[in-house]
């Protein structure tokens, strides 16, 4: 699917990805460099990296790997060292990379429930720490990928809800400390899409369908409509958004959690 946006939006920046390897954050890193910028992955799988940057770099772009978990500040930290002084340059962070599954509070072990917030909320801090530094120097823009989960309450998911509203609370502070530096911090919060592996685990088979009739808009959104309110955040029309969270959901959030109560009711 084409971009709304007008070609090389981003030329001569320099993007660094988390989450890179796959769905949402792989969207985002070939979105990103489809409007011209280079684009640095960050994932735990390598081959997933390198299937992503090939594709970057088969349609014209530039793009590079790096194989760290988010959870390991010092590896983080040189991985995005590397990644600005290859570029010259750091000019936007996408903290894609999350860790879920489903399980009931009751039986979630205390391993489990850090596992998550510790990829999505202490991976997050970890990226933007590192980044700091790089994008103070000409200004720039993080976006935060976030959920509804992170407002509204969703069964079995009270570890990914919890991780999701430490990054909604993380985007406005560092919005605001950062400010001065003329960095922008934003967060996307999706809701069902489709082609998702979150999706395909939250609603499974029959249930997807009754899910999708639930959204106010009557579908599931794409990946390509939640990297380009990503693309959106980080190009010069958001120059004056920060500390926001744009909702991709269809209108889902509205309904709060009466769709989740629906299908657990059978």
């Amino acid at each position: 699917m084409a971009s709304v946006f007008v070609p090389d939006l981003l030329r001569g920046q320099a993007a660094l990805v988390t989450g890179g390897g796959s769905g949402i954050g792989a969207g985002i890193a070939r979105a990103l460099a489809a409007q011209g910028a280079q684009v640095a992955l960050l994932g735990r799988r390598a081959e997933k990296l390198q299937e992503v940057a090939a594709a970057i770099v088969a349609a014209g772009g530039q793009a590079r790997c790096y194989a760290v978990d988010v959870r390991h500040d010092d590896r983080v930290a040189e991985a995005v060292q590397d990644a600005a002084s290859a570029f010259g340059r750091l000019d936007i962070v996408v903290n894609a990379a999350a860790g879920n599954f489903l399980a009931p509070a009751a039986s979630l072990s205390a391993n489990g429930f850090r596992a998550v917030v510790d990829i999505d909320l202490c991976g997050t801090f970890n990226v933007c720490r590192a980044a700091l530094p790089h994008l103070r120097v000409r200004g720039g823009s993080i976006v935060n990928i976030t959920a509804i989960q992170a407002s509204v309450p969703t069964p079995l998911q009270c570890h990914a809800g919890a991780a999701k509203a430490g990054m909604a609370k993380l985007t406005r502070d560092l919005a605001l400390e950062w400010a001065s530096a003329r960095i922008r911090v934003n967060a996307v919060a999706p809701g069902p899409i489709e082609h998702t592996e979150g999706m395909a685990r939250l609603a499974p088979g029959e249930w997807a369908e009754r899910m999708r009739a639930r959204v106010p808009l009557g579908r599931y959104g794409s990946i390509h409509e939640v990297c380009e309110a990503v693309v959106f955040l980080c190009s010069p029309a958001a120059a004056f958004i920060t500390g926001a969270t744009l909702l991709v959901d269809g209108g889902t959030a509205l309904l709060g959690a009466g769709p989740w109560l629906d299908l657990m009711a059978g």
